[in-house]
């Protein structure tokens, strides 16, 4: 496949993992992987413009209905798509359906750029996610076979031994660290065609001792009553943490943005 390192327009189409929770800024706003990865195409191509339309808790069907029109009248070099992984954490899923709109999705994005990015979302062992491991599975073999056909770029996130590491995750346990989308930002970069500025951001971090007992424990019950439990309620209720919320960055403007290998406050 011809790789072009030299793009000089990138929209990012997504929930929460493109919008960038929880890589937290000062100003209490996210950063994330798409704006590092903006960041870095930014400084190598004057007048490189980024939008990023995503927004945290969009089902697929909501980001076919709100973004992907939006961002194929841009027409960018690059289109970034992550999504229906929120549809495979509800209690109850057509899978069905979810295929046919990321398909729809994906036949819509792919003639309006250069390169199409589509992601095997980053997994994480645990009791929660284990329980939707299946579906998740299901969605990444449909992201394969979308890409295969549309000839698009997958970035597989899933298989990643170093973003299986708790210390890449926030306190939630279900969105990334400023490290996690530091190495997120590197295998887009990466896939993309440019030259790797970490080769190794599928390596493990160095092992630190475990938490004992106690601590293990004191941090389970604030997830449960901090994070999970909010989760459960709005899952079971059908609301969303992005209802009402508006698009990151709405507009594809030109950007001068965050280095790669920053971090958040």
């Amino acid at each position: 496949m011809q790789m072009n390192a030299t793009y000089t327009s990138l929209v990012a189409v997504g929930d929460s993992f493109t919008e960038g929770m929880s890589d937290l800024l000062p100003d209490g706003s996210y950063r994330g992987w798409a704006d590092l990865l903006a960041g870095r195409m930014a400084a190598r191509t004057s007048g490189f413009r980024y939008a990023n339309l995503a927004v945290r808790g969009k089902l697929i069907g909501q980001i076919v209905a709100e973004q992907v029109d939006v961002a194929a009248a841009m027409r960018p070099d690059v289109i970034t798509l992550v999504g229906g992984l929120n549809d495979t954490l509800r209690p109850k899923v057509d899978m069905g359906r979810v295929r046919g709109l990321l398909e729809e999705a994906v036949e819509r994005l792919a003639p309006a750029c250069e390169r199409l990015v589509l992601m095997r979302s980053p997994g994480r062992n645990g009791p929660v996610l284990e329980r939707f491991r299946p579906r998740m599975e299901e969605l990444f073999a449909v992201v394969d076979d979308l890409a295969e056909r549309h000839d698009a770029l997958v970035v597989d996130l899933y298989g990643a031994p170093s973003l299986a590491d708790p210390r890449v995750w926030d306190v939630d346990r279900l969105h990334l660290s400023a490290e996690g989308h530091r190495r997120v930002a590197e295998a887009v970069w990466q896939t993309l065609g440019y030259e790797a500025e970490d080769p190794e951001w599928r390596t493990p971090m160095a092992p630190t001792p475990p938490p004992d007992w106690v601590a293990r424990r004191g941090a389970d019950a604030r997830f449960a009553q901090q994070h999970l439990l909010p989760w459960i309620g709005r899952r079971l209720t059908g609301r969303s943490s992005g209802d009402g919320r508006p698009a990151k960055r709405p507009e594809l403007l030109p950007y001068e943005g965050p280095v790669a290998d920053g971090h958040g406050g």
